[in-house]
């Protein structure tokens, strides 16, 4: 049996740790209420968003869009990794990562040349030794306003997919539901397409009542093709930008739900500890009266 001097020690440790791990779920609970009004607040406007470009759509030429292209064969593809900086939180950063790994294990075969874009260092240092794949990571990428960062990226990828070195972009990121439950998303981008029959599918699951505007005569200035010319890198902005948003809901909630389960540890384990350390002050306790009774005997 451990010494009292050891069991001492042993809950001080544990009694910091714990002090430590609530803090972290206090701060992670703050940064949680913040995230998640930004997260609900922008879904209505993305929803929005892409009900507009889709009746433009349907009134022009979608031809003459380079981002509405779909390529015959898809030789280049991009994926967006949406991963944390730091860890404590939980199974979030894994998921992803087993995600990319996935991703890139089925889709080696269906592609040429795969490039990961990555925001987060976690996901990137785990990706490091997966070999025949173009990585880059964005520096800083969470020290940064979510939408300048999403701004750059959906600029480059826009540009790099009308010149023809894209053929399809996608992003993977988690989707905050609730603070227990986060589900690991695979979202195209590019071409835009897929993002309006996305949209298009999700209203038809939620069984949405058709707006009644939505055939109504608009007078678009200066004409619907230079509108939707400059909606269209937009909407890839907008749902990189949700996705970032998603992303750091759900850290913040995976990182309070496993601080919050290891102050409850922590608590549990100072009790046990503390049982143990009465027991050993009691053996010691007994041990020196036996000694002292049988010394008085003895004499």
């Amino acid at each position: 049996m451990a010494n009292l001097k050891q069991i001492r020690k042993h809950i001080a440790s544990v009694q910091n740790t714990g002090k430590i791990t609530k803090a972290m779920k206090m701060v992670a609970v703050s940064k949680l209420r913040k995230s998640q009004a930004a997260v609900i607040a922008t879904r209505p406007y993305v929803n929005t968003l892409i009900g507009i470009i889709e009746r433009l759509v349907r009134k022009t030429d979608v031809s003459q869009h380079p981002l509405l292209r779909c390529a015959e064969t898809k030789k280049t593809v991009a994926l967006i990794v949406v991963s944390g900086d730091k860890g404590l939180c939980g199974a979030y950063n894994h998921n992803i990562v087993k995600a990319a790994k996935r991703f890139v294990t089925k889709r080696s075969d269906q592609y040429k040349k795969i490039k990961l874009f990555f925001i987060g260092t976690k996901a990137f240092d785990a990706m490091k030794r997966v070999t025949g794949i173009e990585m880059s990571r964005i520096e800083n990428a969470w020290d940064k306003p979510s939408s300048e960062v999403a701004f750059e990226l959906s600029k480059y990828l826009c540009s790099a997919f009308t010149e023809g070195a894209l053929d399809e972009v996608l992003i993977l990121y988690t989707r905050f539901k609730s603070v227990i439950q986060h589900d690991v998303m695979l979202d195209a981008l590019l071409p835009l397409q897929s993002i309006l029959s996305n949209h298009s599918q999700s209203e038809t699951d939620q069984h949405s009542i058709p707006d009644k505007f939505d055939e109504a005569c608009y007078i678009h200035e200066p004409s619907e093709e230079d509108v939707l010319d400059a909606l269209l890198p937009r909407a890839v902005s907008v749902h990189i930008h949700r996705g970032l948003l998603e992303g750091l809901a759900s850290e913040n909630g995976a990182r309070m739900t496993a601080m919050d389960s290891a102050s409850k540890n922590a608590t549990e384990m100072i009790n046990r500890l503390t049982l143990q350390y009465n027991r050993a002050r009691q053996a010691a306790i007994t041990t020196e009266l036996i000694e002292v009774v049988s010394g008085a005997e003895a004499l």
